[in-house]
């Protein structure tokens, strides 16, 4: 999980403008600016909690579409969650997310990405980013970012590391929540994690 958030980390960060780049070449610049950013940061490397939760805030958040990852996330269960309640599963599942993010910011010292480029038909508004993490001395971790195109840009939906999905782990474990619980009790559950 903590490879996960790490990599989710790095997706993220990127100015306002690159929402204009193709996005294997956003995906690039975004990973750039983190681990600059990273780099550059005493209180960073160190671990400053404080510090990650901004940098996740700044640079992250804007390109996540916490919608449809909570969406996907809940399944079937999305559809019997009246609006308010849907509201409190993506308000907390990016709580939950951000504290993960800002938990693994330590992790990528050292670390490079490989993007693959991507083949992108003209008018796709869904497209899977593939990437491999490097580190000295480890083989490659391969990471597939699914993203689609929005009103406000590229984002990020769902990633998959070493063919693990995210948004399937999750799935199964508010699947499970919600089969017991129903969607309150995803919603108390969320914020007992989050708390």
């Amino acid at each position: 999980m903590r490879l996960l958030a790490l990599v989710l980390s790095l997706f993220f960060a990127v100015s306002a403008g690159a929402q204009e780049l193709a996005p294997d070449e956003l995906v690039r610049k975004v990973t750039t600016d983190v681990l600059d950013s990273i780099k550059a940061d005493k209180q960073l490397q160190a671990g400053d909690r404080k510090k990650a939760l901004a940098l996740a805030e700044q640079k992250i958040l804007p390109h996540v579409d916490f919608h449809e990852a909570a969406l996907l996330a809940m399944g079937k269960s999305w559809y019997t969650a009246t609006p308010a309640q849907q509201v409190q599963v993506v308000n907390e599942f990016r709580s939950m997310l951000v504290r993960i993010y800002s938990n693994a910011i330590d992790v990528y010292r050292g670390q490079t990405l490989k993007v693959m480029p991507v083949r992108l038909a003209p008018g796709a508004t869904e497209v899977t980013v593939r990437n491999q993490y490097l580190s000295e001395g480890r083989p490659p971790v391969p990471v597939e970012y699914s993203m689609r195109k929005t009103p406000e840009g590229w984002k990020i939906y769902d990633i998959a590391v070493e063919g693990v999905s995210l948004v399937l782990t999750y799935r199964a474990e508010f699947d499970n929540i919600t089969r017991t619980s129903g969607v309150a009790g995803l919603i108390k559950r969320l914020q007992e994690k989050n708390a």
